[in-house]
């Protein structure tokens, strides 16, 4: 039954259609009341931090708390899809309210997945800037105060290993990968990697730790030696058998098993760099 202030049935009694509307109106004006609450702490929150003093005010570890938790509490008739994609709207929407920036991401294949993952997780406010290849959006975001960069967390037919640019101090880096809550029927599944300036401390999060590596002698052998250990994205290098490798470390693992196990295959480790980090992929239970 409709507990309602504005009606009183009878203990046993349905409620009204007309009754039931009221309740939905009524909490409708709610939501909306507690947005615009909402917005008034971001405005003392804009103040406090001075967020245009400090540049992107992208906070990829408390975002990746708040879905985990946003999941674990979700109960109910609403699917998590619709849950998820209004927070997402929300967290990004009052983030660019912080301080404005825009998203990069490659489109040089029209490629429709990209293009709605980039809204689900940024809406319809923040700007998203189209490029030819995922090498201009790590320069556009070099070049930028603030903005976000997203290319596919997956190996491109024909790509290059536009990784390389992010190695080195005050280059561009890797801060979260997206979505923030993986299933199997997720509406924005398609694997992203979020690059930005590099963050403060306090606001990164290095749960899974992301290192680009150059190796000689790559080899099938080298690639299943490394699959229990870490998720690779490899290309080809300058030589005939050289690869530039994208490895994510997750937690309980480290580079240097992961070197030790490129040698064991008979690789030969050239170089390595640490490239940024994201939180540990969350994935929701399936529920049978």
């Amino acid at each position: 039954m409709v507990n309602s202030p504005n009606s009183s049935p009878e203990k046993g009694q349905a409620p009204t259609l007309g009754e039931l509307r009221a309740e939905i109106d009524r909490i409708d004006r709610a939501m909306h009341e507690l947005l615009i609450e909402r917005s008034g702490i971001i405005d003392t929150l804009i103040k406090v931090k001075k967020s245009n003093e400090t540049g992107s005010a992208f906070r990829p570890a408390r975002e990746a708390s708040m879905m985990r938790l946003l999941v674990e509490r979700h109960r109910g008739l609403l699917p998590l899809d619709t849950v998820e994609s209004i927070w997402r709207v929300i967290i990004a929407t009052f983030t660019y309210v912080q301080q404005a920036y825009s998203v990069h991401v490659d489109l040089s294949s029209g490629d429709a997945l990209v293009r709605d993952s980039v809204r689900f997780h940024f809406g319809y406010t923040v700007p998203v800037v189209q490029h030819v290849g995922a090498l201009p959006v790590v320069e556009a975001v070099a070049k930028s105060r603030g903005d976000l960069g997203l290319v596919r967390a997956e190996a491109v037919a024909g790509g290059k290993a536009w990784w390389r640019d992010l190695e080195g101090e005050g280059k561009p880096k890797i801060i979260a990968r997206l979505p923030f809550v993986e299933r199997g029927d997720h509406p924005a599944a398609l694997p992203l990697f979020v690059l930005s300036k590099p963050l403060p401390a306090d606001a990164a999060v290095h749960e899974v730790e992301v290192w680009s590596v150059h190796v000689a002698g790559w080899s099938a052998s080298a690639s299943r030696a490394l699959a229990p250990l870490a998720e690779v994205i490899a290309l080809p290098d300058t030589g005939l058998d050289s690869a530039a490798l994208l490895i994510s470390v997750p937690q309980g693992r480290n580079i240097d098993q992961v070197l030790a196990s490129l040698k064991e295959a008979g690789a030969s480790v050239r170089a390595s760099a640490l490239v940024g980090g994201h939180a540990t992929r969350y994935t929701v239970p399936h529920k049978a």
